[in-house]
């Protein structure tokens, strides 16, 4: 497989690409997509098999549980900095090891049941949340260490929408290829 092939495979709809300008607009589009996501996984995901569930979505990927799992820890994250980001001042959030959290037991489990419940009242929550925040609260940020810079809530708004479409994406690949690659 070509590097270019792995890429796609790695990013089916590309890395995220933050406006040089956030509208309003794009702001409730992707607060749609947040909240669209939990019914939208559990669609793709509602009549695999436990065999089906360990699909991969690429070589040296995750399978489709790990995804699901995945998409549960990584968004309770971001309720968190969220929230960290509009009650407090520019808040340095603690990053987390994705790639460990994945092998842990919770994350292997072929129940996807607790994490697609998680998922829902999650979205539903950060949903609210998120269409509650005022045109001046969008200029909040937090600091990441891992990155070294910050981040203003509008343009994480996107990252979300983002990371759910593209875990989305995963999925449909995993399933579209059998885990075959």
């Amino acid at each position: 497989m070509t590097s270019e092939e792995l890429y796609n495979l790695r990013f089916p709809i590309g890395e995220f690409q933050k406006p040089e300008v956030i509208t309003s607009e794009m702001i409730n589009t992707w607060i749609n997509a947040i909240e669209r996501f939990p019914s939208e996984i559990e669609n793709a995901t509602k009549n695999l098999s436990t065999a089906a569930l360990n699909w991969t979505y690429r070589p040296d990927g995750w399978n489709i549980k790990q995804v699901l799992h995945h998409c549960a820890d990584s968004h309770m994250n971001s309720i968190i900095r969220f929230k960290l980001a509009l009650t407090e001042d520019s808040p340095i959030i603690k990053p987390y090891y994705e790639d460990r959290w994945a092998n842990l037991v919770d994350s292997t489990d072929d129940n996807t049941e607790h994490s697609l419940s998680l998922l829902k009242g999650l979205h539903a929550k950060l949903g609210q949340l998120l269409r509650h925040i005022s045109e001046e609260q969008m200029s909040r940020e937090f600091v990441h260490p891992e990155h070294g810079k910050r981040f203003r809530i509008d343009e994480t708004i996107g990252t979300y929408a983002w990371h759910s479409n593209h875990h989305l994406a995963h999925v449909k690949q995993a399933i579209a290829h059998k885990g075959e690659f």
